[in-house]
């Protein structure tokens, strides 16, 4: 990318946080190549909170929308939803979430993201997972960024068809294919 004066540069920014509001300095310090001090002064001149702050404005959005699962059953933060076609969610690999030897993130993990984000795109009061089939692609580790993207390919009566894919800079660590049953309100209310 050429030279951008100032007033381009923070045009430009607005710009590529408008597309991509997930974009943290050091991407952005990249993509303009000046230093992450340069985006972080440029973000406070013209009101940019940092990313956590954006994601959270996001979130708080999308979890609105949710019908099939409680905010705190979702794994990682919910950052868009669209009911019944697509959903996005962030989950920044911490230290909890890695074994103690490697660093490397559980798949456990991995696939409850994917899961309930697969779950929470339903437009309905309960949804379950009925199977899932799942590739996951390389190690993740300690400080990664995974970006679920899930999107219903197909709905048939009560099952909905839902793919999953797990990105790390663009690169897929993870796919799912999920089958998910919305259950009508008279079946939650039998005993036994």
């Amino acid at each position: 990318m050429k030279k951008l004066t100032k007033a381009e540069r923070q045009k430009e920014l607005e710009d590529r946080l408008d597309e991509d509001p997930f974009l943290i300095d050091r991407e952005l310090a990249d993509l303009f190549n000046v230093s992450i001090q340069t985006i972080r002064l440029d973000r406070m001149e013209l009101g940019i909170p940092e990313v956590r702050e954006r994601i959270k404005a996001v979130a708080k959005q999308a979890n609105s929308k949710v019908k099939s699962v409680q905010r705190e059953e979702i794994i990682g933060e919910l950052v868009d939803i669209q009911l019944n076609e697509t959903g996005i969610s962030i989950l920044e690999a911490s230290d909890d979430l890695v074994l103690e030897k490697t660093k490397i993130v559980r798949g456990h993990h991995i696939f409850a993201q994917a899961n309930s984000l697969a779950v929470a795109i339903i437009d309905a009061d309960v949804a379950l997972t009925g199977s899932a089939e799942v590739r996951y692609n390389r190690p993740v580790y300690i400080n990664e960024r995974l970006v679920a993207k899930a999107k219903v390919n197909k709905i048939i009566e009560n099952r909905f068809y839902v793919k999953v894919e797990t990105k790390i800079n663009g690169e897929t660590v993870f796919n799912g294919e999920f089958i998910i049953f919305s259950v009508g309100d008279n079946l939650m209310n039998k005993e036994g």
